[in-house]
């Protein structure tokens, strides 16, 4: 019986290069760009062949623990475990714990695949045979990383240089070339025998944990003691906070890839990106006859070999060429496409400001583990937000000390609690709740709740929640 991979999913990156969509509450990885799938979610797809992967381990944080739990749940993939580490430590140590891990679960003799979350992947034919052949070369005692066809001299990604044939297809790593500048890039593109560094990787756990021993064993120390010591939290695991700190702040690939002398590297033809500007979601976006790639909501004229996205507002374009235009509800993106590398610095420049931080951070659409909500309109003493509940979930039983409220059911039924009284509220009914009543809401129902609140008061504050009881574990 061909042995199955166990997938590792690192979605814990604050990304900031696709701002304003991406914030640091909302990254990337869980938005929806174009499709009607997150990248996260997608990631779970292509994972979900139970002839060929175990249930995934994702690594992740705290803060997005509720995305992922949701997300998962909404394409009815079941997870292996959920890991969430304390503080960041890059991809060495995340990688580290998630092997031991996945040793402990599947056994010392497995083999896993590590993933980025937000990567734009065509899962084809040749995507499932590269995939099939690093598995195999893994079970050889290799630690397998991809290298992508590069179909340009790009600037923005390190490179492989491959070196001698092994068996089935794949390649022992010759060496590994840093972000090349534009002349170099142009260079290995002509010699040829160059790939970019994908950041997928296939490792046999036996060989990862010997390679961690030999060349950062205060890594493997930190990651597995994190994990023999972790708790468990609802569906999650909760690495310990005081080992995992301990680990050094270092890469997989500077940590064990770049040091190996069994590193291999499989040339992968297929479509790939990084997803890691505006200008690579145009290139991997569906493009008009006039080179645009417009989402929905927009309205385009007279414009040529741009991107053009929107949330929430409708969106018009006229007579540009060559940039990107994003808008959110709260925040508006425009500049030239060949300059989107530089977003992050421009969300640098914003979160250095007090007036202009709340931008970066947080969306006007947040997200709980009960569905979650978005802020229409604020103003003195007042504000108006869209609440959410996802069916069969609840909010916690709670107080506030500055504010009322008042909702408004505009869609499904809610089961609402007022000091001792509950009661079903359904479209168009309404109910107030007093400053300091014990409050919960919830939604019995089959299919999503939504309704409007209205909250007037002092201070109106998401600190000012004083939870009695909370079946997330939340106070």
């Amino acid at each position: 019986m061909t042995q199955k991979i166990v997938p590792v999913i690192m979605a814990g990156g604050k990304g900031t290069r696709l701002w304003p969509l991406s914030r640091a509450t909302a990254p990337k990885q869980f938005i929806q760009f174009v499709g009607d799938k997150t990248l996260f979610q997608e990631t779970l797809e292509r994972v979900s062949d139970p002839e060929l992967y175990e249930a995934p381990i994702v690594v992740t944080n705290e803060e997005f623990r509720f995305l992922v739990a949701e997300q998962a749940r909404e394409l009815a993939i079941p997870l292996a475990a959920v890991l969430l580490e304390p503080v960041a430590r890059n991809t060495a140590a995340a990688v580290a714990a998630a092997a031991t891990l996945a040793g402990e679960l599947f056994g010392k003799g497995t083999i896993i695949q590590m993933l980025a979350s937000d990567h734009e992947i065509l899962a084809d034919k040749s995507y499932f045979d590269c995939i099939r052949i690093a598995r195999d070369a893994a079970a050889d005692g290799n630690l397998v990383t991809f290298g992508i066809n590069p179909t340009e001299p790009a600037t923005g990604y390190g490179y492989i240089e491959i070196g001698d044939a092994l068996k089935n297809g794949a390649h022992k790593v010759k060496r590994f070339v840093e972000k090349p500048a534009l002349e170099k890039a142009e260079q290995m593109l002509a010699d040829g025998g160059f790939y970019w560094n994908s950041g997928i990787f296939m490792f046999p756990v036996t060989e990862l944990i010997a390679e961690l021993q030999e060349y950062a064993p205060d890594v493997l120390k930190a990651a597995s003691k994190a994990v023999s010591k972790a708790s468990r939290d609802l569906d999650f695991t909760r690495l310990d906070a005081d080992h995992f700190a301990k680990s050094p702040d270092i890469s997989i690939d500077y940590a064990i890839m770049e040091k190996t002398s069994k590193a291999a590297v499989v040339p992968s033809p297929f479509k790939w990106s990084d997803m890691g500007s505006w200008d690579s979601v145009w290139k991997s976006g569906a493009r008009d006859d006039n080179g645009n790639v417009a989402a929905a909501n927009t309205t385009v004229v007279n414009t040529r070999n741009s991107l053009v996205m929107t949330r929430g507002v409708h969106l018009a374009v006229q007579g540009m060429e060559d940039v990107a235009v994003i808008a959110s509800e709260d925040a508006v993106y425009v500049g030239p496409l060949k300059d989107s590398q530089n977003v992050g610095q421009l969300v640098k420049m914003l979160a250095s400001s007090s007036t202009t931080a709340k931008f970066t951070e947080t969306h006007p659409t947040s997200y709980r583990p009960w569905g979650g909500y978005t802020s229409i309109f604020n103003g003195d003493r007042f504000q108006v937000k869209r609440i959410f509940v996802t069916p069969g979930k609840k909010l916690s039983l709670q107080k506030h000390h500055h504010r009322s409220e008042h909702w408004i059911v505009v869609k499904g039924t809610a089961e609402v609690t007022v000091g001792e009284n509950v009661r079903m509220l359904r479209e168009n009914e309404s109910v107030y709740i007093p400053l300091g009543e014990v409050h919960r809401l919830a939604n019995p129902g089959k299919i999503l709740l939504e309704l409007i609140e209205v909250q007037t008061g002092s201070y109106l504050g998401e600190d000012d929640i004083i939870r009695i009881v909370d079946e997330f574990g939340r106070t």
